[in-house]
C-alpha cells in the first residue's frame, strides 16, 4: 500500500515560518529584557540609584517580558529607585503595586507609609501655623487626618512584621494628632494579627 502526502499549500508553510520567526523573536527580546534586569539588579546593589533609574525606565516598556515574580522585584526596585533619587510620586506608584501583588511584603509597606506621610507633614506644618478659630482649618485639619490614615495602615504592617521604637512611637503620635487615640488601645491585637503573615525577601 502506498501512502501519498499532500503538498502543504504556499500559504501555510509562509505563515507557519512568520510564526516560528515572531516565537523566537519574542523568546529573544524575553531573554534581552531579562539580562537588561540583571544589570538593574546590580546597579541597584552598588546603590548608584541614578544608574539603576535610567537602566530601569528602559526596560520598563518592556517589563511584560519578564516573568512574573521577576516583574514584582522589578517594579520593587524601580520604586526604590525613584525613591532615593527624589521622585516619592513616582515611587508610590510601583510600590503600591508590589503591595498588591504581594500584600504581605512589609517593606514595601514601610516605604508606602513614610511616603504617604510627605504630605501629610506639609499639611501638619500648615496647621501649626493657623489656629482651630480661624477660617478653613477644619478643612485643613481632615486633610490632614485622611493623609495619615492613608499611611497608617502600611506603617502598622511594618511595625508589626518589623518592630521598632521609632515606627512604634510615632504611630502613636499620630493617632494622638487626629484625635484617634482610642485607636492605641486595640494596637497590640491589631498588629499581632498583621504579624501571622510577613515576607521579608520577595522571591523569584
Amino acid at each position: 500500500m502506498k501512502f501519498y502526502l499532500c503538498p502543504m499549500p504556499k500559504k501555510t508553510i509562509t505563515l507557519l515560518f512568520i510564526l516560528c520567526l515572531a516565537h523566537f523573536a519574542k523568546a529573544q527580546s524575553a531573554d534581552a529584557v531579562y539580562n537588561q534586569y540583571l544589570d538593574f539588579n546590580l546597579l541597584r546593589l552598588q546603590a548608584d540609584f541614578p544608574a539603576a533609574l535610567s537602566k530601569g525606565e528602559k526596560i520598563l516598556p518592556n517589563a511584560a517580558l519578564l516573568p512574573a515574580k521577576s516583574r514584582i522585584g522589578f517594579y520593587n526596585g524601580l520604586a526604590k529607585a525613584y525613591e532615593e533619587t527624589n521622585h516619592p510620586d513616582k515611587a508610590v506608584v510601583y510600590y503600591e503595586m508590589v503591595s498588591t501583588a504581594e500584600p504581605d511584603f512589609y517593606v514595601a509597606h514601610r516605604a508606602l507609609g513614610y511616603l504617604y506621610l510627605i504630605p501629610a507633614k506639609a499639611l501638619n506644618e500648615k496647621l501649626l501655623a493657623t489656629t482651630p478659630d480661624k477660617p478653613g482649618y477644619a478643612q485643613l485639619f481632615e486633610q490632614y487626618k485622611k493623609a495619615v490614615l492613608k499611611a497608617m495602615p502600611h506603617l502598622e504592617k511594618a511595625q508589626a512584621c518589623d518592630p521598632s521604637v521609632e515606627t512604634l512611637t510615632l504611630i502613636k503620635f499620630l493617632y494622638k494628632n487626629i484625635n484617634e487615640a482610642a485607636e492605641i488601645n486595640s494596637l497590640d491585637t491589631k498588629l499581632a494579627a498583621l504579624r501571622k503573615k510577613c515576607v521579608e525577601v520577595l522571591s523569584e
